[in-house]
């Protein structure tokens, strides 16, 4: 009844090549940054590298955070520091979750597993996987139409659609990560006009 039963089986794979308790599949990396940032609504200064993509200062800024950048080099993936958030957008390594954190990962068309647009978040709970899961979808649960439901929360169309979702199972069986992404793969952003 549902195509969004494509959607879940996705998620179940990627939360099964990553050994994480539960993957909630976005449209993209910076939108389950996003989502994580809203749920967990951290309330200290976030560090962030001086060198990674430039729409996760910009989310900060979007969210009225409070932020600094940091010199920090990293490798595969990094913490957004003082939270429990991960940017693994450009980590594509078997077994890698770090138990109890919300990583969150990229399919978009230049990363190992190339889907034009897309992106996840591991998480630990069941919880953590219900909630994220209906902000992603316009706060609606996807087991009946929208229209017969009580919304009860806040979402942010941010979902993955089924076509997505589809081609990601099937990249799945074939995909070889060949590239080990570092901090020396992004541009110093302190030194970008719209940072001054």
């Amino acid at each position: 009844m549902f195509m969004f039963e494509t959607v879940k089986e996705f998620e179940k794979q990627i939360a099964d090549y990553y050994d994480a308790p539960y993957a909630v599949a976005t449209d993209s990396c910076t939108h389950a940054i996003e989502l994580c940032l809203r749920y967990i609504n951290p309330q200290v200064k976030i560090q962030i590298p001086t060198r990674t993509y430039i729409s996760i200062p910009f989310t900060l800024m979007k969210l009225n955070l409070d932020w600094t950048f940091v010199n920090a080099e990293w490798v595969g993936y990094y913490f957004l520091g003082g939270t429990r958030i991960i940017d693994g957008a450009v980590n594509f390594a078997k077994d890698s979750y770090l138990p109890g954190q919300f990583m969150c990962l990229s399919f978009q068309h230049k990363k190992m597993l190339s889907l034009g647009r897309g992106g996840a978040i591991l998480c630990p709970t069941e919880q953590d996987y219900k909630v994220l899961k209906q902000m992603a979808y316009d706060g609606r649960a996807d087991d009946k139409p929208w229209a017969e439901q009580n919304i009860k929360q806040i979402g942010y169309h941010y979902y993955m659609t089924p076509e997505t979702a589809q081609l990601g199972i099937e990249k799945l069986k074939t995909v070889n990560p060949d590239k080990l992404w570092t901090s020396e793969d992004y541009p110093y952003l302190p030194a970008m006009e719209v940072f001054k």
